[in-house]
């Protein structure tokens, strides 16, 4: 049993789910996360992100990310400066916003390892299917609001929990790398914990908005 939840820290896990992986929930945060020592190693999840066709071309993945990039958009001021944080070996969201006039910079941990963009500042950061890769998303979520400016966004695609789930035979979790599950309730709890604003915009939209 995992000794606390990696986006909280709280000690009260239960056992949720088993199929051929074990699913604990933390009993604060409600986060949904796969038994530590059954998650892929790196190695094995970067062979699996060697096969995605995610790119520019794909007019299918193109209108996907517009569920995120049109409401974003709309609150960006122009010429705006911001992150693609985990943007493939692509990449593509970040020139879909510089068609828009944005000014975006890349990172990926297999495909962009720039670190130095992580010590920058942003008027925005967008992170698409991302987090439910995480194993340790309070560093990373931690990380990227230390790069946020005043009244910046972070923009978020991952597919929440539905209230309702037949979780037996939810799509999400069969992807052997998507290893965290959010709720509406986790980002309640993950804007709440780092001051921030929240709206949720459809079952996979989530943007965050920091204050002054």
């Amino acid at each position: 049993m995992p000794a606390q939840c990696p986006l909280c820290n709280d000690q009260h896990i239960r056992h949720f789910f088993r199929d051929h992986r074990d699913y604990w929930q933390c009993g604060h945060c409600l986060l949904l996360f796969v038994e530590p020592s059954q998650q892929l190693a790196e190695s094995d999840e970067k062979v699996r992100y060697d096969l995605h066709e995610n790119d520019i071309d794909n007019a299918g993945y193109c209108a996907f990310l517009g569920k995120l990039l049109e409401p974003l958009a709309e609150r960006l001021p122009v010429g705006a400066r911001g992150l693609d944080f985990g943007c493939g070996p692509g990449p593509t969201l970040s020139r879909l916003l510089e068609k828009k006039g944005f000014q975006v910079a890349c990172y990926d941990k297999y495909f962009r390892p720039d670190a130095d963009v992580l010590e920058q500042r942003y008027d925005f950061i967008t992170s698409t299917e991302v987090l439910e890769h995480l194993r340790d998303p309070k560093s990373v979520i931690n990380q990227l609001v230390n790069c946020l400016n005043p009244r910046a966004y972070l923009g978020i695609m991952t597919c929440l929990l539905p209230k309702q789930c037949d979780f037996a035979g939810w799509h999400y979790k069969r992807d052997p790398t998507h290893i965290t599950f959010y709720s509406t309730e986790t980002f309640e709890w993950i804007a709440e914990h780092w001051h921030l604003d929240l709206e949720i915009l459809g079952k996979d939209v989530i943007i965050l908005g920091r204050g002054n």
